[in-house]
């Protein structure tokens, strides 16, 4: 008997990992006016986490590594491509404003035109969840994925058992703009040929990373050669943007908020300043905020454990307190 329970030992711990693989059958599921392209990765006994990515990304720019630890901790990983990116499509696509002529209506306070808002981006990441019969879940949300996810805490209170809120914003109007350069290599999409694409995109990653750890150039050609045959979405990071824009200031909506929730922002963020980060900790009645040192506005290697850790301690203060908000929040500073 005890062989065999240790022979079903063995034979039961490669499923475990194997459970964890990155490389998981991406699925479609119909969600309102679009189909979402999702990936379910771990033991769908496990506790939820709802990963939501930033501005044009895509699902398979969530760094695998770093995945792959929180699935190895015991969390089961639904990731998916927003609306407009990747590879989620439109049963009828919408119409794209002049984003120009909205970009100058913003900068002179006046409002925004855009085809869709953040809400219904939320709208869609609760769709996914109803399909997938996951009724409570944690979320993780990035840079424009956070924005998102505080609509999407705020929607479905009930069901966010905790909200990480990673380089993202509360939008208000007082806070201090991206570094000077950034919004243009952003919001520049009329080029030519896939070559310039590729080399603007190339220039954007550089200038989003810590000056600390200048990136490989080669390595981040790659990654965005592989970006581009995988989907290359232009129209539709028009159409995010005009989202952002037109969702204005969150902070009365964020006082409302109730799950534990972790903002985690780099101090050397040249997208959106760690002032966006202290700003959004502040705006949530007992947020914790966790600055981590050189930290800039995109994933790197000498930061994952530091980001790790955040992340994972939110998720355990989760269980211990219910999904209920703790009473004071806390602020935290780290290094790379």
């Amino acid at each position: 008997m005890r062989v065999l329970f240790l022979l079903l030992l063995i034979g039961c711990a490669p499923m475990a990992h194997a459970s964890c693989r990155m490389d998981a059958p991406v699925r479609l599921a119909d969600v309102g006016p679009v189909t979402l392209a999702y990936q379910d990765v771990g033991d769908p006994r496990n506790p939820a986490l709802l990963l939501l990515m930033g501005l044009g990304g895509q699902l398979t720019d969530w760094p695998a590594s770093l995945l792959a630890e929180l699935c190895e901790q015991g969390y089961r990983l639904i990731r998916f491509d927003n609306r407009d990116s990747g590879l989620t499509t439109w049963r009828t696509p919408p119409e794209t404003p002049w984003l120009t002529y909205n970009l100058l209506r913003y900068r002179l306070g006046l409002s925004v035109h855009a085809p869709y808002a953040l809400q219904d981006m939320a709208g869609d990441a609760l769709g996914l969840m109803d399909r997938l019969g996951i009724e409570r879940f944690h979320v993780l949300g990035a840079s424009l994925g956070g924005m998102v996810a505080q609509h999407l805490a705020v929607m479905a209170p009930s069901r966010v058992d905790s909200l990480t809120l990673l380089m993202s914003s509360s939008g208000a109007d007082d806070l201090p703009p991206p570094q000077e350069g950034l919004r243009t290599l952003m919001t520049s999409r009329d080029l030519p040929s896939r070559e310039e694409a590729i080399e603007r995109q190339v220039a954007l990653l550089a200038a989003l990373g810590s000056p600390r750890y200048p990136a490989e150039q080669l390595e981040l050609r790659r990654a965005v050669e592989r970006s581009f045959e995988r989907a290359y979405r232009p129209d539709g990071i028009e159409r995010q943007i005009l989202a952002v824009l037109a969702d204005g200031n969150r902070e009365p909506m964020l006082a409302t908020l109730r799950p534990p929730v972790e903002v985690i922002h780099g101090t050397d963020d040249p997208l959106l300043p760690v002032e966006h980060g202290i700003r959004l900790a502040e705006s949530i009645p007992g947020a914790r905020l966790t600055l981590i040192d050189g930290l800039a506005h995109r994933y790197q290697s000498a930061f994952r454990q530091p980001l790790l850790n955040a992340i994972l301690a939110n998720l355990q203060r989760s269980a211990t307190q219910g999904g209920l908000a703790h009473a004071n929040g806390d602020r935290v500073q780290t290094g790379g």
